[in-house]
């Protein structure tokens, strides 16, 4: 009887990534999220194979999230830096930002079906981990890094460029830029928060004027913001913002609540698994 290929199941997501794996356990294990690693983990305690041993070595992808992360930074701004010769520093790095957040990146593992191919732990699985815009966007970063490390540091950089000009740059990037130079609010945060807020149905922003200083022409607002559930009741401060205009204030502030919302989810991940 032929011996069961473990890795067959990948040949699809090898095709939508463009890249045929030499080394296939890296793209296992950057399909492997932490509730699997950490169900394997207590098994591997409950029932040790060889003797009292107890420990064991995790196998998630966070590792390779972290590196992902970096080589995606790296592709992207080489590639704005190329492409748009005549643009400063602020404006590359707010079109940056939005090739490289969390929400398009989630987009990206969407388009190639990344969260068919996730290995989950049974609890993750069963809340939807496979649409959760977190995990797939961490995975996504995962597998870039996969792709990196599966060749030499120059051919990898090749697999994940080709990768990233068909799924990640492109059309998106072009239209982003063109958003930009027409004066659209690129990075709007509010906006952002507004909709995690709605999807999460964790109540509504209200903005207040806490203080501002400074003469007229340079003056300086400090915004906090609450959130207001169901009843009308407002919440403690989630989340405060300084700027030059109350716009500008109000957009740190939300900006601020994303970060400290995305770490509280980081956190309630942690221990679910």
């Amino acid at each position: 009887m032929a011996a069961v290929n473990e890795f067959a199941p990948i040949k699809q997501l090898e095709s939508a990534l463009g890249h045929s794996f030499s080394r296939p356990e890296l793209l296992n294990q950057a399909l492997t999220h932490r509730s699997q690693s950490y169900e394997l983990a207590m098994e591997t305690v409950a029932k040790p194979e060889d003797g009292d041993r107890q420990d064991f070595e995790r196998t998630d992808n966070e590792r390779l999230e972290f590196l992902g992360d970096a080589i995606l930074g790296l592709i992207v701004a080489e590639f704005l830096y190329e492409s748009y010769p005549g643009w400063q520093e602020g404006e590359l790095t707010r079109l940056r930002a939005q090739l490289v957040s969390r929400k398009h990146m989630c987009e990206v593992a969407q388009a190639i079906s990344l969260g068919d191919h996730l290995r989950l732990g049974k609890g993750e699985d069963r809340s939807g981990g496979r649409k959760k815009g977190a995990i797939l966007a961490n995975a996504m970063e995962a597998v870039i890094a996969a792709m990196y490390l599966d060749a030499s540091p120059a051919a990898g950089l090749a697999a994940v460029r080709k990768f990233a000009r068909r799924y990640i740059l492109g059309a998106d990037a072009e239209k982003l830029a063109h958003d930009l130079r027409a004066g659209a609010s690129l990075g709007d945060h509010k906006s952002a928060l507004q909709e995690h807020l709605q999807a999460t149905r964790a109540g509504v922003p209200v903005y207040r004027v806490e203080s501002e200083s400074g003469p007229d022409h340079r003056k300086r607002f400090q915004v906090e913001l609450r959130l207001k559930d169901a009843d009308g009741h407002l919440g403690a401060p989630l989340a405060r913002g300084v700027g030059g205009t109350k716009k500008k204030a109000e957009q740190e502030a939300a900006r601020r609540a994303l970060a400290s919302l995305d770490a509280q989810d980081k956190v309630e991940e942690t221990a679910e698994a």
